[in-house]
């Protein structure tokens, strides 16, 4: 199977110094044909350069700065049949490629699935630098005032962790069937800068009919908001996560139930934000209140072609089906991690390959 491994970086110079060789190796280390390659969105910090001077068999596709957007132009015009999408702030493990293909190629070339659906899209079990610390992606769903939240640290989630399973989302480093990647549309701009448009992508997969499978015997580790967070700030990322939970609902969600408690949950909201402002800092006043006027006016733009009647059946047996109660597994008593030590240190242009 022909693989192409990308690599998103916006000023991320010294993330990629540290992390791509270990992606580099991965991919020598692969049975796949496998191409890396670096998507910059218009970077200022002299990633091209080091990109040239360190890495000079490395691929640059140079795109305008459409965050995780960016993808869906550079997967039109690249042929492999799987793409590898990851951050700039992900290592992989030496031998993380294959289990992640592996499902795909068997997808892709025999029409086998998981769970009533041929799967679409596989994600790695995910730690921090440190090699101990869970990171995720292994996820579920639960509603939270009246907000949808997609967690991989939920109650219980620690024992499933090592569990082969469905997933509701993954981001930071997912393996993806590209023809079905396109025929989804990629990733919506209408969540820009970004937050929460993995969860909406995999979420129109399962309506489609495809799954999300998390392969814990790939492995990769992420370092987490090194980029998204030094840009937008923590009471940014948090704004983000706010006003693109409420489009996802807005867009997606057609359940009466779910509906009744989106009604019931903002207004909870709303006056916990009132009552919060003489104790609160000046960039995180009136926080939620902001993000639900901001998610207003951007869903007015927002043509919505969704009918009810075509998608609640799968809306219920998706909360269903990844409600963290359903998530949580007993593994086997031999069930234990197995983690290697970490590998070394105006009209939009389109993307050009350089």
């Amino acid at each position: 199977m022909r693989v192409a491994l990308l690599v998103l970086n916006y000023n991320g110079a010294e993330l990629l110094a540290e992390c791509l060789p270990s992606i580099a190796q991965a991919a020598r280390a692969s049975r796949h044909e496998c191409r890396v390659a670096v998507v910059d969105n218009s970077s200022t910090d002299g990633s091209l350069d080091l990109l040239a001077r360190e890495f000079p068999e490395v691929e640059v596709v140079v795109c305008p700065n459409r965050g995780l957007c960016s993808y869906n132009e550079v997967l039109g015009q690249i042929d492999e049949p799987v793409a590898i999408l990851l951050n700039s702030d992900i290592k992989l493990d030496l031998a993380c490629i294959d289990p992640l293909v592996g499902p795909l190629r068997a997808a892709i070339e025999e029409g086998r699935g998981a769970d009533g659906g041929r799967v679409f899209l596989t994600a790695p079990l995910c730690w921090r630098f440190d090699g101990k610390t869970y990171d995720g992606q292994k996820t579920a769903v639960r509603w939270r005032m009246g907000l949808v939240q997609a967690t991989s640290l939920f109650a219980g989630h620690e024992p499933g962790i090592f569990t082969p399973g469905l997933t509701a989302s993954a981001g930071a480093a997912i393996a993806v069937d590209r023809r079905v990647f396109l025929e989804l549309s990629g990733f919506d701009p209408l969540f820009l800068p970004g937050r929460l448009e993995d969860l909406d992508l995999c979420y129109r997969a399962w309506l489609a009919g495809w799954r999300c499978l998390h392969v814990p015997e790939a492995v990769a580790y992420h370092r987490g908001a090194a980029t998204f967070g030094r840009v937008h700030r923590d009471e940014g990322c948090d704004f983000l996560a706010l006003r693109n939970t409420l489009l996802f609902q807005w867009k997606n969600l057609r359940m009466a139930r779910h509906r009744l408690w989106q009604r019931l949950g903002i207004p909870l909201r709303v006056v916990r934000d009132l009552a919060a402002v003489p104790f609160t800092s000046r960039p995180r006043r009136l926080l939620f209140i902001r993000a639900f006027l901001a998610a207003r006016r951007k869903h007015s733009q927002h043509a919505v072609a969704i009918e009810a009647s075509e998608t609640v059946g799968a809306e219920k047996e998706f909360f269903r089906r990844f409600h963290p109660t359903a998530m949580r597994a007993s593994p086997a008593p031999s069930m234990t991690p197995s983690i290697s030590p970490l590998p070394a240190a105006a009209e939009e242009e389109p993307c050009v390959v350089g």
